[in-house]
């Protein structure tokens, strides 16, 4: 499998969606609600035709994971996994941080990851085992040594009022303890944020395979430590997430602890 290829293709696609989303960004003719807080605009669900589009075209045999219209067809070793605005509410309040996420996947695994942020144009792009990229040039983590050094990013889950005592307790924790905490609303920038040393680690629960998938393998490539809350494995399908420079993960699992 020609994994530059599959890349190249995946970000090409990045590129036509983004272009649908800069033309609605600001002129949204009606918004809609997936949950209290869960939004869907027109621009979600042009940008993902176009991503799909451009996938079934030039890999007619390959299968599509995507947020807006679910699992679709061709082979489930060879699938792509993509969400068409990741930061969906910053997009319909014309906040500019937001992105396309595009991940290809091999017999489980995923192996090709890009995450474009339309509005600044920045491109992030990985390959399993060639390292990460902002705009072809490669990055890598922070080299903070302690949280007490770090600035920190989190995300809220949309069912956030469910688990509120214990979403509270953990940003409370880690804001004593760190530089600073921001939630920007992006779960795959604030991955690549952290794959480029913006950010020193990142945590959240309850998201979904789209939201991860490409910003975990750039996060990987940029030497991250990925794992879940009480420091198993992460994979892709997991609902708690923390990534790290791997300096300060154990400091960071002490702080997400409960009870």
């Amino acid at each position: 499998m020609n994994l530059e290829y599959v890349k190249q293709v995946g970000i090409g696609a990045a590129f036509k969606s983004g272009k649908v989303l800069t033309s609605y960004l600001g002129n949204l003719p009606s918004i809609e609600k997936k949950g209290a807080i869960d939004l869907v605009t027109k621009a979600d669900l042009e940008s993902e035709k176009a991503i799909i589009d451009i996938i079934n075209y030039r890999f007619p045999d390959h299968s599509i994971l995507a947020e807006e219209s679910g699992i679709s067809g061709g082979n489930p070793n060879l699938k792509w996994i993509i969400d068409p605005l990741d930061g969906t509410t910053n997009f319909a309040y014309s906040l500019g941080i937001f992105a396309v996420s595009i991940a290809f996947e091999l017999n489980g695994e995923v192996v090709v990851g890009v995450v474009l942020n339309p509005c600044t144009g920045e491109l992030f792009t990985a390959i399993k085992g060639h390292g990460a990229h902002l705009n072809d040039h490669p990055i890598s983590i922070s080299k903070h040594k302690t949280v007490a050094d770090s600035l920190l990013v989190t995300g809220f889950p949309y069912n956030f009022t469910d688990i509120f005592p214990d979403i509270m307790t953990r940003f409370g924790n880690c804001l004593k303890a760190s530089m600073g905490v921001r939630r920007l609303g992006s779960a795959a920038l604030d991955l690549c944020f952290v794959a480029c040393g913006r950010f020193t680690g990142f945590w959240e629960q309850n998201l979904n395979p789209w939201d991860t998938a490409a910003g975990v393998l750039i996060a990987h490539e940029a030497g991250a430590h990925i794992t879940d809350f009480s420091n198993d494995p992460f994979d892709i399908n997991n609902k708690e997430i923390l990534a790290t420079n791997n300096k300060i993960h154990k400091e960071m699992i002490n702080l997400l602890k409960i009870g």
